[in-house]
């Protein structure tokens, strides 16, 4: 378990995995996002994600002062990516800040690939 908040109730653990999770699912749901990309380590080249693995694309850290989220993903061919990524961070910077109430420091994002899609 990672962070600790705590309420008039008790306390709260939130899993790296967790806010992974719903981060990755929040890209998805940006304009232009094909997936989250997995880097092959054998090969060097990129495998799209999809379904409940979007988190594997997605990696939290978490301090005392707040999240640092990194994101490897594919976009869609013939977008702006700068503007993709715009979207990407300000939709998912206030989701999850949102979501968890922890205050979100710094998004990096990694285009990995480009796809067409049909």
């Amino acid at each position: 378990m990672s962070k600790l908040l705590e309420n008039e109730n008790g306390e709260i653990y939130i899993d790296n995995e967790v806010i992974a999770q719903f981060a990755g699912h929040a890209a998805l749901d940006c304009f232009g996002i094909v997936g989250m990309a997995s880097l092959s380590v054998k090969d060097g080249l990129a495998k799209l994600l999809k379904g409940d693995n979007v988190s594997r694309g997605v990696s939290v850290k978490m301090d005392d002062d707040g999240l640092y989220i990194n994101f490897h993903i594919i976009v869609s061919y013939g977008v702006n990516i700068r503007t993709v990524v715009d979207n990407l961070i300000s939709t998912v910077k206030y989701q999850v800040e949102d979501y968890t109430n922890m205050k979100v420091n710094k998004i990096n994002v990694y285009v990995e690939g480009v796809r067409v899609i049909d």
